[in-house]
């Protein structure tokens, strides 16, 4: 068990990667999936960064770099990924910028996440941003 950013983080394994445990339950799945999409601290550092508003992917690096994150542009847009995958982020819309591909803009999908831990028929609560 570690704790970061005073959340309590569950390690089932010692192996790095983690294998997945053949038994393993599909609500401690969903518990994985969470843990996975914000394990770093660029994440929580994006997910801090927008919750005041919705930002450019281009505002959103910008300012990670100037927080100090050495990041590549995949590694960057890999990390918008995995919390766009967890449903924690989404994108609100693209403006379009010339003849490249259209900026997306992102924004905060959830605020919070309530995993309930008995059989119901929402096991996730994802909370939309008020």
């Amino acid at each position: 068990m570690v704790f970061y950013n005073n959340i309590m983080v569950i390690c089932m394994c010692n192996d790095i990667p983690c294998k997945l445990p053949t038994d393993a339950h599909p609500r401690w799945l969903i518990i994985r999936k969470f843990g996975k999409a914000l394990r770093f601290r660029t994440r929580w550092t994006i997910i801090g960064y927008i919750s005041n508003g919705q930002k450019s992917s281009k505002e959103i690096y910008n300012y990670l770099i100037k927080k100090g994150e050495k990041l590549t542009k995949p590694g960057f847009y890999y990390h918008l990924s995995e919390l766009k995958n967890a449903g924690i982020i989404e994108v609100a819309e693209y403006v379009e910028e010339g003849g490249g591909a259209p900026e997306k803009i992102w924004k905060l999908k959830t605020k919070r996440i309530v995993i309930d831990l008995l059989e119901t028929k929402e096991d996730v609560v994802l909370e939309e941003k008020e």
